[in-house]
């Protein structure tokens, strides 16, 4: 090496699975990387890819190269389903800055021409509502927040609008349009397409279609318009099919804990009359809300890791807390845990990988809250993530906005309308239409600097109020059952607002 030659050296960009080969052969070889460079351009990096990606195994290499791919035109439902990858880097188009009613909705397939209609009648008396919803929220927040004097007109009205948005979203509802942008390794994508063409929605099968399509393509979106660019993964799209493992296990464990399990013990943490009181006393005027008005939290550090393996597989497939799942499998014989884990495992082949019920961190946090705060929650990877089934036994979130502005009795006809026509539609297409105010139970599994993070920076008065609730309470949590670490964290109590700051 000249003395003039830098020891870092930047590689301009180069389709994924040549960039893969390059970094693979530079790993492999004692050449330098321009000299591994020179090379791949002579030789063809997909026969390398197909003998040692996928007939021997050698799977950081698809680590190597990086793909972006845009979902434009998906619901809000298979966005979900999209960006649920530990690994996955992207961003969703966001329902606090901006009206979502110009989106138009998905119509999930499947339906007769009688459910299309109901479906698609709700949804447009969702967003007629959202629509109006919103305007009132603004005259609302305009007579409330007047605007300080040092802030700009315009300024103002986009900080007041936001926030309207933030009350309205709780009537848009799963199967809104929504876009997703994603920047992935050629393995992460690998394992997404395979594990959307095992999900229950068709959607997802059919989006799974598109993307191993897309890959095998010459791309639509480049900015050099002199040169048309090679397909982005064109050895991949031929190489992905359903993971078995995963679809076969969901129905595996579902059918053992409808055979196994006893009678729910009937201590539903929805059901227990009033929420946390927020533990402060210059909180008083933060009034102690009801079950159906905000987010609830459950903290536990499991001591047996064989009884939360049991209870996290067995989650999903129930409505139980995971508390209920934890103490029973705690008591369980040594045979029964085995028989839940052999269960899980039955369908498993050497290729695939342990489900993520397998994983965990010494922290486990079930959460009851509205999917609008889940939406948001969900973007927190570095933890392990459950959720159980959509449906509307939890009922729904109110904001404090539309009863003091008077439209509780809108608001409430708006959801439930929703709800009664989802009673009338086929599982899971019926989930499309249930709106962001819809509560359900998701388990969160982490280590305590993740816990930390979540609780600081969701708890913040730029957050939405309803996340800000939960952030707040899984510091509480922490607090009770590790009050050294617990100390630590700081976050905002949700009685601190600023709320023209974004």
């Amino acid at each position: 090496m000249s003395e003039k030659q830098s020891r870092v050296v930047a590689v301009g960009p180069m389709p994924p699975e040549k960039s893969a080969y390059a970094l693979a052969r530079y790993s492999r070889s004692p050449d330098s990387i321009r000299q591994s460079l020179d090379w791949v351009q002579t030789h063809d990096s997909q026969k390398f890819l197909e003998s040692f990606y996928f007939q021997y195994g050698h799977a950081s290499i698809a680590d190597l190269g990086h793909v972006v791919l845009c979902f434009e035109g998906i619901s809000e439902l298979v966005a979900i389903e999209v960006e649920d990858e530990p690994l996955w880097d992207g961003q969703a188009r966001s329902s606090r800055y901006q009206d979502f009613s110009r989106s138009g909705f998905v119509t999930p397939p499947g339906l007769d021409a009688e459910q299309t209609r109901l479906y698609e009648d709700t949804a447009n008396q969702l967003l007629a509502a959202y629509k109006d919803i919103h305007s009132r929220i603004v005259a609302h927040l305009s007579e409330r927040l007047p605007k300080p004097g040092e802030m700009k007109p315009d300024a103002y009205q986009r900080n007041i609008s936001a926030r309207a948005f933030d009350v309205a979203r709780y009537l848009l509802f799963w199967g809104i349009r929504t876009g997703v942008g994603q920047v992935t390794s050629i393995r992460t994508l690998e394992r997404q397409i395979r594990r959307l063409k095992a999900s229950e929605y068709e959607e997802a099968r059919l989006l799974a279609g598109e993307i191993a399509e897309a890959c095998a393509n010459q791309p639509e979106c480049f900015l050099d318009r002199a040169t048309r660019p090679e397909p982005v993964a064109p050895t991949l799209a031929r190489h992905v099919d359903a993971d078995m493992h995963v679809m076969q296990s969901r129905e595996d464990l579902r059918q053992w804990a409808s055979q196994n399990l006893p009678p729910a013990r009937g201590y539903e943490l929805t059901k227990r009359g009033c929420a946390p009181d927020w533990g402060q006393k210059d909180a008083a005027a933060f009034r102690c809300r009801t079950a159906e008005e905000s987010g609830i939290v459950d903290l536990l550090i499991p001591t047996s890791t064989s009884a939360d393996i049991v209870a996290t597989l067995l989650y999903p497939v129930t409505d139980r807390p995971y508390r209920e799942l934890y103490e029973l499998a705690s008591d369980w014989s040594a045979a029964m845990r085995t028989e839940v884990l052999d269960t899980a495992v039955r369908s498993r082949t050497q290729r695939d990988e342990l489900l993520r019920g397998f994983r965990g961190g010494p922290y486990v946090f079930d959460i009851v809250m509205d999917l609008g705060a889940y939406r948001d929650m969900h973007r927190h990877r570095r933890c392990q993530q459950f959720r159980q089934s959509f449906g509307t036994t939890l009922g729904f979130d109110t904001p404090e906005a539309i009863t003091e502005a008077g439209l509780t009795v809108p608001y409430k006809a708006a959801i439930q309308t929703a709800f009664s026509a989802t009673g009338a539609l086929p599982e899971p297409a019926s989930h499309y239409l249930l709106p962001f105010a819809t509560r359900s139970r998701f388990l969160f599994k982490m280590d305590f600097a993740e816990a930390e993070y979540i609780a600081r920076q969701r708890s913040g008065v730029k957050g939405h109020f309803s996340y800000r609730r939960v952030a707040w309470e899984m510091k509480r949590k922490m607090e009770e059952v590790e009050p050294e670490l617990g100390r630590l964290i700081h976050a905002t109590p949700p009685w601190v607002e600023d709320p023209l700051k974004r």
